[in-house]
């Protein structure tokens, strides 16, 4: 099964490297996202962010930081493979030892020793290294229950999925339990993260849809280019609008 998802995964890769779309809209899939948006702001308003919320409340700092360092070690296998995709060699070799101190020295990755030890801490997942290699974002997706997405990344998501993430492989050691336990932890950590930040946007734009989007879109050219996005981390597959449009 997995094989044929990184097949179909791989032929969405080449439908972006071939497609000649020509059009101004970044959002083309716009009526359909809307209503995914529109499903995933009533699953999170009436379960998702009051579970957050309890979550935040009722559990220490201490523990809550525990949780959020061990779910970021397990996401530097991740990094560490694009890394080297990325022929980014000495970032790989600091991540690679940022797993090894902190899943050692930090039980597990429970407690980030290597950020006491200021080594840098980088993030990258096969989205970004499609993007470091030319692949245009495609259509914007919002994707059900994870949100602002593109085809290149969710395309790179589910590669990362079946091939680096270790939550994946306890599913498929018939740990099935354990799984699920973990994406739901893992779900309800990220949402505790994030909850500032909903606030913010809730407040701060007419549209939180187009807000979302937008920072999404700039965000994701930032990480591409490293913090200095460039017209080759940018593009989308598509030809400019003439309205202003964030990349």
């Amino acid at each position: 099964m997995h094989s044929k998802l990184i097949t179909l995964c791989l032929s969405c890769v080449l439908a972006l490297l071939v497609s000649g779309c020509a059009t101004t809209n970044k959002d083309p899939l716009e009526g359909i996202n809307r209503g995914i948006y529109k499903f995933n702001d009533v699953a999170d308003r009436a379960v998702i962010k009051p579970v957050a919320t309890a979550y935040k409340t009722i559990t220490p700092s201490p523990i809550r930081k525990g949780f959020n360092n061990f779910f970021n070690n397990l996401g530097s296998i991740t990094t560490v493979l694009n890394d080297l995709l990325q022929f980014k060699f000495a970032n790989a070799f600091t991540d690679a030892g940022r797993f090894v101190i902190n899943t050692t020295f930090g039980l597990a990755g429970f407690i980030d020793v290597a950020s006491m030890d200021n080594i840098p801490n980088h993030k990258e997942d096969f989205g970004q290294t499609l993007g470091y290699w030319g692949v245009g974002n495609g259509a914007y997706l919002v994707l059900p229950i994870l949100g602002p997405s593109t085809l290149r990344d969710a395309t790179g998501f589910a590669i990362d999925r079946v091939t680096t993430d270790p939550i994946t492989y306890t599913h498929n050691i018939g740990e099935v339990r354990l799984h699920n336990q973990l994406r739901t932890a893992q779900l309800i950590d990220a949402r505790a993260q994030l909850l500032d930040a909903g606030d913010l946007v809730d407040n701060a734009s007419l549209d939180p849809y187009s807000f979302l989007r937008d920072a999404y879109l700039q965000s994701r050219a930032n990480l591409i280019a490293d913090g200095a996005a460039n017209t080759k981390a940018t593009d989308d597959g598509f030809e400019p609008a003439d309205e202003d449009e964030i990349k």
